[in-house]
């Protein structure tokens, strides 16, 4: 039995991201010694059915059908945001005002100006004691922590390259049905915003580099799809019959920019020209299911990783051996960052243990009266290079300051 204070969750939205929140905040306690205990108090969705399965399920105490019952509730400390983004604005305001720490999924908002709506009155709300956080989570995976803490050890040098990748393969069928992430009023962008905001959030807090420009392309393979059918995963089986209804696809289906990073590291005392980097986001790479790629090259070393081998980092010291190539480093050593906590050297984790170390961190930084990351600050920074990369497709790709 736990003597820690509760720390009284009230989450909106059940889907996916929700059920990996759940998970999160049930699963934190049982591994870390949290200064504030978790409680799983009231989960809001419009459907008085489907909130009652889902609670059920996942393991919630009660449901509401409105969240701003949530936000009224005397018995809820935290609101966490896992619904589409063009609700994320108004919930975490409400929230933030009422006193509520707020956790809210990537990317922040639909819009810049949202973002900076948000970001004021997170930064406002942080003076009273109460914190907000974005949830990009792939920080939390122990591999690209370790690659964090090497680049700020000074193991790589100066960065000069970065090249990310986020490939999936989910909309590669041209009849896979319509849903919201395929809405621009719900989802704000396609493969951009939904996983390319991923690999630019990853790429900037690793480097400690901010992007400062970009010259990019986002192309829209299928302009439609059908409305009816069965939802799989996040695909699934629309109805390709002659007669059947078809939506139209509103955002990006992949997302391609090169980008400059600022000046900002240096090496042997003398400042260095800002790091240059290419990204790719798509839903089309047929076989690729996760591949959410990183790699640095410095003027010392490089490392590179892939989320479909997530427990590996590829590491090469042009100091060490230079002609023996990248060494693959298996991070579940109990020294390695949050690893300590599970399972003994060389038994691995999955995609949901990032989410319970968001957790840990939200918690402990709420306990010790410090602001979580990343920040609303952070992310409105990543909505800015999205926005930054929208309006350069829209130019013919002509360059655009963030």
């Amino acid at each position: 039995m736990t003597t820690a204070k509760p720390l009284r969750v009230g989450m909106v939205g059940y889907a996916f991201m929700g059920a990996a929140h759940s998970h999160a905040w049930r699963t934190a306690p049982r591994f870390f010694d949290l200064p504030l205990q978790p409680q799983l108090t009231a989960v809001a969705g419009r459907n008085a059915d489907g909130v009652r399965a889902a609670a059920d399920k996942l393991g919630w105490e009660s449901t509401e059908t409105d969240w701003r019952r949530l936000i009224e509730r005397d018995d809820i400390d935290l609101i966490d945001i896992c619904t589409p983004g063009n609700t994320h604005t108004e919930i975490a305001l409400a929230a933030l005002e009422a006193g509520k720490h707020v956790l809210c999924e990537k990317p922040l908002a639909n819009s810049v100006e949202d973002a900076e709506r948000m970001t004021v009155a997170a930064e406002a709300a942080a003076k009273r004691g109460v914190f907000a956080m974005c949830g990009f989570s792939y920080r939390r995976t122990p591999a690209l922590a370790l690659a964090k803490r090497m680049v700020d050890e000074g193991r790589l040098g100066t960065i000069r390259h970065v090249r990310a990748q986020y490939l999936q393969d989910w909309l590669s069928d041209e009849n896979a049905p319509m849903t919201w992430r395929l809405d621009r009023s719900k989802s704000g962008s396609g493969s951009l915003g939904d996983i390319g905001a991923h690999s630019i959030d990853a790429a900037q807090w690793i480097t400690g580099l901010k992007i400062s420009g970009v010259s990019a392309l986002l192309e829209t393979f299928v302009p439609e799809r059908p409305l009816a059918g069965d939802l799989v995963g996040l695909g699934g089986h629309g109805d390709a019959g002659r007669d059947a209804p078809r939506g139209a696809v509103t955002v990006d289906d992949a997302a391609i920019f090169s980008a400059r990073f600022e000046d900002a590291r240096f090496d042997g005392g003398a400042a260095a020209p800002g790091a240059v980097g290419v990204f790719e986001a798509t839903r089309y790479a047929l076989g690729r299911k996760n591949a959410m790629r990183l790699e640095l090259n410095g003027t010392k070393a490089s490392l590179a990783f892939d989320f479909e081998d997530m427990n590996a980092l590829s590491f090469y010291d042009a100091g060490e051996s230079p002609d023996a190539g990248f060494r693959r480093i298996f991070v579940t050593e109990p020294e390695h960052p949050y690893v300590g906590n599970w399972w003994p050297t060389g038994h691995g984790l999955g995609y949901e243990h990032g989410f319970t170390h968001q957790v840990v961190d939200l918690v402990t930084a709420i306990a010790q009266g410090t602001q979580p990351g990343p920040s609303f600050a952070d992310a409105l920074q990543v909505q800015r290079v999205l926005a930054a990369v929208e309006a350069s497709a829209a130019n013919s790709s002509q360059w655009q300051k963030v």
